[in-house]
């Protein structure tokens, strides 16, 4: 049986009183608190179903170099958190073209079909700068919250 589009499902949640959870990306459970605290202290923190498991571990392993950043963690939370995003992981494969896991959301296939229609003058803005900052057009973002309905594209 097929998902149903996005939209249909965050409806069908909000009608039966359920909630889009942040990092779970939907998922019935709740996002682990750790990685909340540790990846929201940059940006927010990323739904876990989009990336697979094998692409998580990826970036964890590059948490030294991470995007021009040193986001090195202690080696307690760092499995808390791989622990939490490998259980919470999307089921089908990020791979690059070679083969290697994806590091970036922004890369998959899915992410380019979703935002295709943006202008790249939105991605260039100065409020926006990276496609990667959900939080400069997805009002809610940082709670999980992704709808269309929810958008606000900068002018700028």
């Amino acid at each position: 049986m097929n998902n149903p589009p996005f939209s249909i499902s965050v409806l069908l949640a909000t009608l039966l009183g359920g909630t889009v959870a942040l990092a779970s990306g939907g998922g019935k459970a709740p996002p682990d608190p750790t990685y909340v605290r540790e990846c929201g202290e940059c940006h927010a923190p990323f739904p876990a179903r989009h990336l697979s498991a094998e692409s998580w571990r990826a970036v964890l392993a590059g948490l030294p170099r991470h995007f021009g950043q040193d986001a090195s963690l202690d080696p307690e939370t760092a499995k808390t958190i791989e622990v939490y995003l490998a259980a919470h992981a999307g089921r089908r494969p990020t791979l690059a073209i070679e083969g290697s896991p994806r590091l970036r959301i922004t890369e998959t296939p899915w992410f380019r079909r979703e935002h295709d229609e943006i202008p790249s003058r939105v991605w260039q803005s100065a409020a926006v700068k990276s496609p990667a900052r959900c939080e400069a057009c997805h009002q809610g973002a940082e709670q999980g919250r992704f709808s269309e309905h929810h958008v606000h594209l900068p002018k700028e």
